[in-house]
């Protein structure tokens, strides 16, 4: 089964207090993970790498044999396609741990950049993270540090049946979610 994951990451004050929000949806659109929380003080692009980090965290409990993830963050996105270099020391750590989790998934993925406007849902949950500084401590962060605060609401849990299926990078936008005019998907 696809999986079609949305995450954002926001910021108030660039840097100041920042949440992260990810959503996860099935091939028919159903809700299988959602998760949201505060993580301190950050910028926004390193919030955005946060938030990926903590979906990467979570993708080997899903059912998946593929994902696509998507994120507003173009920065972010071009960075782990190889378009973009990273420069900003402080990123380096996140994008670092991003590349090595996404290389060690054991199902192929895709990320895609897409618009603000159709990543309002991810949005609205990293706000929320960010309004109820939900406690529940999960480390995204790379090691040594300490991880931060999100709350999670799994709606499935169950591995079994997933095949290992080989690592790929996919620049493609040829395919649509099939829930795309209501998250966004290109």
């Amino acid at each position: 089964m696809t999986l079609y994951a949305f995450t954002d990451g926001a910021s108030r004050g660039n840097p100041g207090e920042a949440g992260i929000g990810v959503i996860v949806r099935d091939e028919k659109g159903k809700v299988v993970l959602e998760l949201y929380g505060a993580i301190g003080k950050c910028t926004n692009n390193a919030a955005e790498y946060r938030a990926l980090l903590t979906l990467l965290g979570r993708v080997a409990t899903l059912p998946a044999s593929r994902i696509v993830i998507h994120s507003d963050s173009e920065l972010m996105v071009r960075q782990l396609n190889g378009q973009y270099r990273v420069r900003d020391r402080g990123l380096r750590p996140y994008f670092e741990r991003a590349k090595r989790l996404l290389q060690n998934l054991q199902i192929p993925f895709e990320i895609r950049s897409i618009p603000r406007e159709k990543n309002r849902e991810a949005d609205r949950l990293a706000n929320r993270g960010i309004d109820e500084r939900t406690p529940l401590p999960v480390s995204d962060r790379p090691e040594g540090t300490q991880g931060f605060l999100f709350q999670i609401n799994n709606k499935n849990n169950n591995t079994a049946g997933r095949a290992a299926a080989s690592r790929s990078f996919r620049r493609s936008r040829d395919e649509e979610s099939p829930n795309s005019k209501e998250q966004g998907a290109p």
